[in-house]
């Protein structure tokens, strides 16, 4: 899938994001605690990128709240990714890496993709890139800019709580 996705967004051009923003240029990121993206924590499932999707949060524990995603085609992992929202400098971050279906890794050793935030709502976290928003008790979206060599799409994934 690690191919296929770049493949694609060749394709597609450059495309305005809807739903997700970026800091202005010398701009910070908001005060903001773990408290704020709490609803976040569970597991969440949901259809996208021509398959089935999954997400899991664990509750804030240690400045952090860890995650998990995996994306599956016809009953195989595509891929993966791994990562957090911590609490760092009296604001939140969030961090990943990829992964292939065999856990070998997209980034190298060091690297994180980083996603800095940029306001807080209630029930909606803005990262540059990337938007999470709770839509009720048990749905949630998150959208997120993907692209390479300065082509983006927005993606948009629809998720519902499963326990």
């Amino acid at each position: 899938m690690r191919l296929l996705i770049p493949l694609l967004l060749l394709n597609w051009g450059l495309t305005h994001a809807q739903n997700t923003l970026q800091l202005e240029e010398g701009e910070s990121s908001p005060n903001a605690t773990l408290d704020g993206v709490a609803w976040i924590e569970g597991s969440w499932q949901g259809e996208a990128l021509g398959g089935k999707v999954e997400e899991i949060w664990s509750p804030a524990l240690g400045g952090s709240m860890m995650f998990s995603f995996k994306l599956v085609h016809d009953g195989k992992i595509s891929f993966y990714e791994f990562g957090h929202i911590q609490e760092k400098d009296n604001t939140l971050v969030l961090q990943l890496k990829h992964f292939n279906g065999n856990l070998t890794g997209w980034e190298t050793q060091k690297e994180t993709v980083d996603f800095k935030l940029v306001k807080l709502e209630k029930d909606k976290v803005y990262f540059e890139g990337l938007t999470m928003e709770k839509l009720d008790g048990d749905e949630m979206q998150v959208s997120v800019v993907v692209g390479q060599e300065g082509k983006t799409k927005e993606l948009v994934f629809n998720y519902r709580k499963y326990y």
